[in-house]
């Protein structure tokens, strides 16, 4: 497929995401009762004027390995921590914070969240986890060795993916938003529009800082992106489509998308799974051929 043709694609599933935000449409509504019908994010996106832009590097994975990953969790959060992995694993009365095993996927210890918390994105700052949650305002803080909950911190948004590049915290909430925040107090200093060839872009979801960039999944779609968090410019896309099997993805449940990375610094390599998926990928990102 010819370079263009891929751009194509990539922005297609992007205006897709942002058409069944503006309908409403939510395939999540079907695994619990208590979820409500869309993701309904705040604060309103800010208005930006359509500009053109340069043709973004688009990357497809490589698999290097794939491991068991329980099948259960709805992942909403995941993080490398040198070891291990930590995840947050979200939905009504199932929300957990978990260590699990990178090889067997073994849940090695786990905390649950009280019923009325819907977990959302996960990231370690020091020695410290921060977990936030989806519409309750409320981030949970952890001693990463005891998982021991040593405090919260309260926001005005929702709560979708965080990640922390060691020295601010990025935080999406769904909206064409990506927000930086205090490491230590979690307060708001400042956000950008999430935009792609001058377009917003919604449903921005689990992130993890690499190298001065924000990589992100795009709710609902096959898309991860890379994102200049200077500007909220998607300047990077990978096609992460085909990873499962045509076997395992006639077995998934419904809102079973693509969602979770995590990156192993030492060994340049990525960790993308998805909600309710029966594997975990250990890939790098290899630049399409033009």
């Amino acid at each position: 497929m010819r370079l263009r043709s891929v751009i194509i694609l990539c922005m297609a599933m992007l205006v897709a995401s942002a058409t069944a935000l503006a309908m409403g449409d939510s395939p999540d509504i079907a695994l619990t009762p208590t979820l409500p019908p869309t993701h309904t994010a705040t604060p309103p996106a800010i208005a930006v004027t359509p500009t053109p832009m340069p043709d973004p590097q688009l990357f497809i994975p490589e698999v290097i390995e794939s491991y068991p990953h329980d099948a259960d969790s709805f992942i909403q959060g995941l993080v490398w921590n040198g070891e291990t992995f930590y995840e947050s694993a979200g939905l009504y009365g199932e929300s957990d914070l978990r260590e699990v095993d990178p090889i067997t996927g073994e849940v090695l210890r786990q905390v649950d969240l009280a019923p009325e918390f819907f977990a959302e994105g996960l990231t370690l700052v020091d020695d410290k986890l921060i977990q936030i949650t989806w519409q309750e305002h409320i981030a949970f803080v952890y001693d990463a060795e005891t998982f021991e909950q040593v405090g919260t911190f309260e926001y005005d948004t929702d709560g979708w993916g965080l990640c922390y590049d060691g020295e601010v915290l990025y935080m999406s909430d769904g909206t064409p938003n990506l927000y930086t925040r205090d490491p230590q107090t979690f307060e708001l200093l400042s956000q950008v529009p999430l935009t792609f060839q001058g377009e917003l872009v919604p449903n921005l979801n689990e992130l993890e800082c690499v190298d001065g960039k924000v990589w992100g999944n795009i709710w609902q779609t096959d898309v991860i992106v890379r994102i200049e968090p200077s500007t909220g410019e998607i300047d990077g896309l990978v096609d992460a489509r085909n990873l499962l099997s045509a076997e395992e993805v006639a077995g998934l449940a419904g809102g079973a998308v693509l969602n979770g990375i995590a990156y192993d610094p030492e060994a340049e390599v990525f960790y993308i799974t998805g909600k309710k998926w029966p594997r975990l990928f250990k890939v790098t990102f290899t630049e399409f051929e033009r």
